[in-house]
């Protein structure tokens, strides 16, 4: 089983950005964490701060992937392209945030993507990623 995890833009400042919101932990030391401790899936990691590389990596790995975690940062409120690509590639999509959005202002609360993914996970901190991974698990086990 592979899943890629693709995290956009300022993702890669979690752990030293807004402490109150996401934590003092480092993104990049949870995921190496995660993919090592997972036996069960083959993981990719994928990180960038500009929109069309997130959308090359989504169609690279789209029809190879048996799943992608996808945390789109800021691009998740704007990207009408991110959702087009989400929606041309075979393998779905979890759509994840740190954060709850909800709860935030009122501009997050808009997801321009969450309509192209299978799920959304929100507001579990970093475990959000580990759940979108289970989550996709779900999904090939039960059909």
């Amino acid at each position: 089983m592979k899943i890629a995890i693709i995290n956009g833009p300022n993702l890669n400042l979690v752990g030293i950005r807004e402490p109150e919101i996401y934590g003092n932990r480092s993104l990049a030391d949870y995921l190496q964490e995660l993919a090592q401790s997972r036996s069960d899936v083959e993981i990719t990691l994928f990180q960038s701060n500009h929109e069309g590389d997130i959308i090359d990596e989504i169609q690279r790995v789209g029809f190879s992937a048996d799943g992608i975690v996808l945390n789109a940062g800021a691009y998740t409120h704007t990207s009408i392209a991110i959702a087009d690509a989400i929606r041309a590639v075979t393998a779905p999509v979890v759509e994840v945030h740190i954060s709850d959005v909800q709860s935030r202002e009122p501009f997050r609360r808009i997801s321009m993507i969450k309509d192209a993914c299978v799920a959304v996970i929100a507001g579990h901190g970093l475990r959000s990623y580990n759940l979108a991974i289970d989550h996709i698990l779900g999904l090939k086990h039960n059909g």
